[in-house]
């Protein structure tokens, strides 16, 4: 996982960026700018330390984990672990491998920031339309998101006249990547089989993915269940049944590249799809990370990105969390796609099963 405040898997910072105002342009760039070293000192730790601790006890899925988690890191506090510690990158570092030792979430860290950490804005949720989005983002912000969201299709492509090819990194929210879905389908839509490669993905919007998977179903279909700490609610996630482009339907092959770099969102499609048994996955196992999270102020120069949300499939009624997906077919990542091409090609000119040669 990358440790910085502004690039955290999951996309996590396109929905924090999109729900905030101007103030936060401003922000960054004085986030760009040379900063002296910051030496972390007692009282630094302490604050972080506590606030950490309050938050996990607010904020993570599972509340008996939490308190945990906490007892573990005020033994160490009061055993002067951490006294020592005047970097806040190694503080971080410890932090994040001490409550990985007891909740082992891959979504969960501490990290620190040279420039200062913005505070929680609590009462605000990522918006779930384009409406809403415009009315909550100025222009500039807009056209950022917009930009950053084309670039999670990265490649819409022809193998071979009747092998299509979509390289996806990442899953920005629908209401941004709606358009660019359908036209990526419409033109893949004459294929006779599909390769999805999910090798290089941060993860993202689950109605993103939800939406991706209601190009290869045929009838309404429900996909995952959401339940949030902070509401108590859960939130049923369903294929569409309107859609942009056309539908590649529930009957031509699909293949999907995996590996050590999808992540969270992306891991949602495989485990989706693989399990609705729509699509074959080959690749080495994912990150696993299943667990929604967003990011905390836990001091000036410190956050710590927490699980809110469990995410369960309303098909295998648990999730990938921990485990990663497994693919139905073992391929070094850097081999996947040509082993996923040839199943492919023979597949589609004499029906032979998808299955690697040699095995």
């Amino acid at each position: 996982m990358k440790k910085k405040w502004i690039v955290i898997p999951s996309l996590l910072v396109l929905i924090v960026i999109g729900i905030m105002v101007m103030p936060i342009l401003q922000h960054f760039w004085e986030q760009s700018r040379p900063r002296p070293k910051v030496v972390v000192d007692g009282p630094m730790r302490a604050k972080a330390i506590d606030t950490l601790v309050a938050k996990l006890n607010d904020h993570y899925i599972f509340p008996d984990k939490a308190k945990q988690v906490a007892a573990v890191l005020r033994q160490r506090q009061q055993e002067g672990k951490y006294d020592g510690i005047t970097d806040g990158e190694q503080l971080t570092q410890q932090l994040t491998a001490d409550i990985q030792g007891v909740a082992p979430d891959r979504h969960m860290e501490v990290g620190f920031a040279p420039g200062l950490v913005l505070p929680d804005d609590n009462g605000a949720q990522p918006p779930e339309t384009r409406e809403d989005w415009e009315q909550r983002t100025n222009f500039v912000m807009r056209q950022i998101m917009r930009h950053m969201a084309k670039r999670q299709v990265e490649e819409v492509n022809h193998l071979s006249p009747n092998i299509g090819y979509l390289k996806l990194a990442g899953f920005p929210p629908d209401f941004l990547v709606a358009e660019k879905f359908g036209a990526a389908m419409d033109e893949l839509a004459d294929t006779d089989g599909l390769i999805v490669d999910l090798r290089h993905n941060g993860g993202g919007a689950p109605e993103s993915v939800a939406l991706l998977v209601s190009y290869f179903v045929d009838q309404r279909t429900r996909l995952n269940d959401i339940w949030d700490r902070a509401t108590g609610e859960t939130k049923q996630y369903w294929t569409a049944d309107k859609l942009d482009g056309k539908r590649y339907g529930c009957k031509k092959p699909v293949l999907i590249l995996v590996g050590p770099g999808t992540m969270s969102a992306g891991e949602d499609f495989a485990y989706t799809m693989q399990a609705l048994k729509r699509a074959t996955v080959i690749g080495e196992p994912t990150w696993g990370g299943a667990n929604p999270a967003r990011p905390h102020r836990i001091g000036e120069h410190f956050y710590a990105v927490i699980p809110g949300r469990r995410t369960i499939s309303a098909i295998t009624h648990t999730n990938w969390e921990g485990t990663g997906v497994t693919p139905d077919i073992a391929a070094k990542p850097d081999n996947a796609l040509a082993v996923a091409t040839d199943l492919l090609q023979r597949r589609v000119r004499g029906g032979a099963p998808l299955v690697a040669v040699g095995r």
